[in-house]
């Protein structure tokens, strides 16, 4: 079936302690994957939406595990090439007190030769919406062209979440480059706190005036809430309160939840609120992913009046266990 979103990018395995040791204490790992657009697209497809996943993988037992993984959450992997000659990207999630430090292994990655040709499959084609990240441009020169020919299509509907890695950008090129690429697109995605860090502004009336001719721009600001800009038209809508386990993912659901809304025809405040929602629920959970609320509650709090909105999405939040995931 043709997908509706077709999401784009690298996708490593993961590989993390059992225990919250650092890995130079422990000998007991798991496998995991992690990558930002399957993210996405298994969150569209925990949502019922048709969603596809293109990248490459290494032919390598690595390679399998991931998308094998993408595959069962319902994503359309078909698209996902296996390069002989390439390996899958690794990451290695390292914890400590302070918090976790991550280690690519990712350079000459399988992923990283994709090209500009990837804009010509047929899932590309046909999606309603293509969705990257800015860590795919970071990747290899190959991947910033792929970038750039999505970005550049005037028969493509392009979504683009900024999603700053400064590890993987020389310094000073990571700021030029984000806002040449999210210019171009139709839909962007960024942090208040990263457009602050690249491109110095502090307001999210700031960001869009660097982004003006972006026809729809969603400015996250954490725990603060999400400012939809589209057109002349301004849409804020207050996150809920939850209790944080571990922050990586929720950028991905938030983006997962607000195209959803998109395809449900919910207006601003629906695309923002699906959003928080699906947010909330990965912020509760140790992984990536987590299953949405259940339709029927999602349903009831799309639709609560605006003054009701926080305590009842909070209360929600907090009423689903930590680790009620996929």
């Amino acid at each position: 079936m043709t997908p509706r979103v077709t999401c784009v990018g690298e996708t490593m395995l993961l590989l993390t302690a059992t225990e919250p040791l650092p890995l130079d204490r422990t000998s007991n790992l798991v496998m995991g994957v992690a990558g930002a657009e399957s993210n996405v697209a298994c969150g569209l497809a925990a949502l019922g939406h048709r969603s596809a996943w293109l990248s490459a993988v290494g032919d390598d037992p690595f390679g399998r595990v991931v998308t094998r993984s993408v595959g069962r959450r319902g994503v359309d992997v078909s698209g996902v090439r296996v390069d002989p000659d390439r390996p899958t990207g690794l990451i290695a999630k390292d914890p400590s007190p302070s918090g976790s430090t991550v280690h690519y292994y990712r350079a000459g990655s399988a992923a990283s030769a994709l090209g500009p040709h990837i804009a010509d499959h047929p899932h590309v084609r046909a999606a309603e919406t293509v969705h990257l990240s800015g860590i795919t441009p970071a990747l290899s020169p190959e991947c910033d062209a792929l970038a750039e020919r999505l970005l550049t299509d005037p028969e493509l509907r392009v979504g683009f979440d900024v999603n700053h890695r400064p590890r993987l950008w020389s310094p000073g090129r990571a700021a030029t480059r984000l806002l040449e690429l999210a210019r171009r697109a139709d839909l962007v995605f960024v942090g208040r706190d990263e457009a602050e860090e690249l491109w110095g502004t502090t307001t999210a009336r700031e960001v869009r005036s660097l982004l003006p001719e972006v026809d729809r721009l969603v400015v996250k600001d954490a725990e603060h809430g999400a400012t939809e800009f589209d057109g002349d038209t301004e849409r804020h809508v207050p996150a809920p309160a939850v209790e944080v386990v571990e922050p990586v993912g929720a950028g991905d659901a938030f983006a997962a939840g607000y195209l959803a809304g998109e395809l449900r025809d919910l207006d601003a405040t629906g695309r923002l609120r699906l959003g928080h929602l699906c947010a909330g629920r990965v912020l509760r959970v140790t992984g990536d992913l987590a299953a949405p609320p259940p339709a029927e509650q999602l349903d009831e709090l799309l639709s609560v009046p605006d003054e009701r909105w926080i305590d009842r999405a909070s209360a929600a939040m907090a009423a689903m266990r930590g680790d009620d995931h996929e």
